[in-house]
C-alpha cells in the first residue's frame, strides 16, 4: 500500500484535487497563514456586496453582512485564483454561506464561509391582537424598520397588499406581516353568478357566468360562461373576475 509520500500517492491526491474532501490531500498542504485567511476572507467580502447589490438593488433596503471566520484547523495551500460561489439551493438570506474554492494553485482546495445577511427596510407590524380569520384593517400594523432577511417567508411591504385579507392564525403585537400570515378574502362561492371583464389588445368586454371555484380577492378563479366556454381569471371583488386574452 502506498504511503503519502509516495510518488503514485501525491500523484492520485493531485488527481483527486479537492483538498478538504480528501485526507490523503493533507500532507501537501501546510496550516493557513493568517495572510492567507485574510485574503480569503476579503476576496469573500468583495463578491458579497456585489452579489447583494445585484439582489437587492430594486428593493428599499440597508443591507448588512457580517462574515465568519474559517476553522483555524483547516490547512490551505497556497493559492494564485481562488473562486467565490453561493452553493445550489443557498440564498443570501439571514444566516447563509458562501463557497471559496482555489482554481490555480499546487493544489486546488474548497472552503465555505458562514455569513448572516440583514437587510433593514419599511415594512408593516402588528400592534395589539388579531384573531384568526379576521380581515385586517388599517388600524391593525404601523409601519417601521425592520430586518427583511430574518425569516425566509416574504415581506408585505404595501399597506394595500394586507388591508382587507384574512388572517391565517392569531397575530400579536410586534409580529411583522409577511405573506404567509396573511391570505385573500373569500369573495363568492363556488356556483355564483359573477361578472366577467375580458380585455386584450385596445378592447374590453364585459359578460356573465357561473364560478367554477371559490373567489378570493387577488386569486384566480374559473368562471363557465352562458355558452359553455370556460375562462380563468383574477378575481378583483365580490362579484367580478377579470381575464386577460
Amino acid at each position: 500500500m502506498p504511503t503519502r509520500t509516495d510518488p503514485v500517492f501525491k500523484r492520485l491526491c493531485q488527481w483527486l484535487g479537492w483538498a478538504l474532501l480528501f485526507p490523503c490531500a493533507w500532507a501537501q498542504q501546510v496550516p493557513a497563514t493568517p495572510e492567507l485567511t485574510d485574503t480569503v476572507v476579503a476576496s469573500a467580502q468583495r463578491w458579497l456586496e456585489h452579489a447583494l447589490t445585484q439582489q437587492t438593488q430594486a428593493l428599499p433596503l440597508r443591507t448588512e453582512v457580517v462574515v465568519g471566520r474559517l476553522d483555524a484547523r483547516l490547512k490551505l495551500a497556497p493559492c494564485q485564483h481562488m473562486e467565490t460561489y453561493l452553493p445550489p439551493g443557498s440564498k443570501l438570506w439571514g444566516v447563509a454561506r458562501i463557497g471559496i474554492r482555489c482554481v490555480q494553485g499546487a493544489t486546488r482546495w474548497n472552503v465555505f464561509l458562514p455569513v448572516t445577511v440583514r437587510a433593514f427596510g419599511p415594512a408593516w407590524v402588528i400592534k395589539g391582537q388579531v384573531a384568526s380569520g379576521v380581515q385586517l384593517q388599517p388600524a391593525d400594523a404601523i409601519e417601521v424598520e425592520v430586518d427583511w432577511a430574518e425569516r425566509s417567508s416574504p415581506i408585505i411591504a404595501a399597506q394595500a397588499d394586507w388591508v382587507g385579507k384574512t388572517a391565517v392564525r392569531p397575530l400579536m403585537t410586534g409580529q411583522v406581516l409577511r405573506q404567509d400570515m396573511v391570505r385573500g378574502t373569500q369573495v363568492f362561492q363556488a356556483g355564483s353568478q359573477v361578472r366577467v371583464v375580458a380585455s386584450g389588445a385596445g378592447f374590453e368586454i364585459a359578460g356573465h357566468g357561473q364560478a367554477l371555484s371559490a373567489g378570493v380577492v387577488g386569486q384566480s378563479a374559473r368562471v363557465r360562461m352562458d355558452n359553455g366556454q370556460v375562462l380563468q381569471g383574477q378575481v378583483t371583488d365580490h362579484h367580478t373576475v377579470r381575464v386577460l386574452l
